[in-house]
C-alpha cells in the first residue's frame, strides 16, 4: 500500500476523534438572537449559530448532547441537538423563560416565567407542561439541588426565594433575601444555597436543611461605587474551595472562601459580567460580559485573567460539553 495512503488511514480517525473530543463553550448573545461556539483549546470563536430571539439562559441535557436556550423574545425553550447544530423542536415554555434547570431525570424542566410571576414545568420528552406554579414577582433564577427534592426560584421584585417540592409540583416555602435575587447555585452536596441579590449587592448562603440564611456577604472593591457592585451570576468550584461571584456593573468577578464565607480577591474582567462556567476539567472559568460583547477566561490555580474572546452582543449565558 503507498505509504500516503496508509498514513492517512492512521491519521483520519485521529483527527476525527480529537475534533469529536474538543471542549467546548456555547455562549448566548442576547442581542444578537445566536449563539457563539467557542473551541476550549485555541480560546476561539470557530461558529455562529442563529437560534430564537433573545437568548439568555442555556442548559444541557446530562448527556450533553442536547442544548436547552431560552428564546425569551419568542416565548419558547428551543432545543438544539450538538451533533448538528440544529434546533429540533421548540418547548412550551410559557411567556417571557429567562433561567431554568433541569431535574436530575433528565427530563423535567423547572423554568421562569418574568413576567407571568410563574414557574413552568416542562417534560423534555414529551413536551408535555406538567405544571405551572404561582411564585413571586419577576421570577428569574431557577436551581433544582443534587438530589433532586428541590427546585427553588427567585423573584425579582418580591426578594424571595420559592422553594417548590417536585415531588408534589407545588410551593411549599419561602426564605426573603436582599433586593432584586438574579441566581441561585446549589453546593454538590446540596447543603447549601447560594443565592445572589442585584440590587441588595449581597450574596445570601442559605442552610438548604432549614431554608434558612447562614451568612450574608458584602463586597467592597478599591475604587468602584458601591452602586455598581450587583452581584448576578454564582459558580461553586467543584473541590468545595471557591465560590465565584459575578459583580455586573462592577466588572469584577469576586473570589470568595467557600467555607470561612471569607472574600479573598476581585478579578477585573469585562464590562457588566453576567454568569459564570467552568472548563471541564474546572482549570478555567468563563464569564459573559455584556456591554463589553467578550467572554473572560480566568486561570483558577493564579486567580488570574488570561484571555478576552470576543463574541456577539451581550453574551449572557453560557455552558461546556467535554
Amino acid at each position: 500500500m503507498h505509504r500516503t495512503l496508509l498514513a492517512s488511514l492512521f491519521t483520519a480517525p485521529l483527527l476525527l476523534a480529537s475534533q469529536v473530543q474538543a471542549a467546548t463553550a456555547y455562549v448566548s448573545n442576547e442581542k444578537d438572537d445566536s449563539i457563539s461556539v467557542i473551541d476550549l483549546d485555541s480560546l476561539e470563536v470557530t461558529a455562529t449559530l442563529p437560534v430564537g430571539q433573545r437568548p439568555r439562559g442555556l442548559a444541557l441535557s446530562h448527556d450533553r448532547s442536547l442544548l436547552y436556550i431560552c428564546a425569551s423574545d419568542s416565548d419558547t425553550v428551543q432545543v438544539m441537538d450538538l451533533a448538528t447544530r440544529q434546533i429540533i423542536k421548540n418547548l412550551p415554555s410559557g411567556a417571557d423563560p429567562e433561567q431554568f434547570a433541569l431535574h436530575p431525570n433528565d427530563k423535567w424542566l423547572y423554568i421562569s416565567n418574568e413576567d407571568d410571576a410563574l414557574v413552568t414545568v416542562v417534560d423534555t420528552q414529551n413536551s408535555q407542561v406538567l405544571g405551572q406554579i404561582d411564585v413571586g414577582v419577576e421570577p428569574e433564577g431557577m436551581a433544582v439541588s443534587p438530589d433532586g427534592k428541590w427546585a427553588v426560584n427567585t423573584s425579582e421584585t418580591t426578594n424571595m426565594l420559592h422553594w417548590i417540592d417536585t415531588a408534589t409540583q407545588q410551593l411549599v416555602d419561602n426564605t426573603l433575601v436582599d433586593q432584586r435575587p438574579r441566581h441561585v447555585e446549589f453546593s454538590d452536596d446540596g447543603k447549601r444555597l447560594w443565592a445572589s441579590a442585584e440590587i441588595g449587592g449581597t450574596v445570601t448562603v442559605i442552610d438548604v436543611a432549614s431554608r434558612q440564611p447562614l451568612k450574608v456577604l458584602t463586597f467592597k472593591i478599591k475604587g468602584v461605587h458601591p452602586d455598581k457592585v450587583q452581584p448576578v451570576g454564582v459558580k461553586l468550584s467543584p473541590d468545595g474551595k471557591y465560590a465565584f461571584v459575578a459583580l455586573g456593573p462592577a466588572n469584577h468577578v469576586a473570589v470568595v472562601d467557600a467555607q470561612s464565607y471569607e472574600v479573598l480577591d476581585y478579578l477585573l474582567v469585562g464590562k457588566r459580567v453576567w454568569h459564570l462556567e467552568f472548563t471541564p476539567d474546572h482549570k478555567q472559568l468563563l464569564t459573559t460580559n455584556g456591554i463589553s460583547g467578550d467572554v473572560s477566561v480566568i486561570d483558577v490555580a493564579s486567580l488570574k485573567v488570561v484571555k478576552s474572546i470576543k463574541v456577539g452582543r451581550y453574551p449572557w449565558g453560557v455552558v461546556v460539553t467535554p
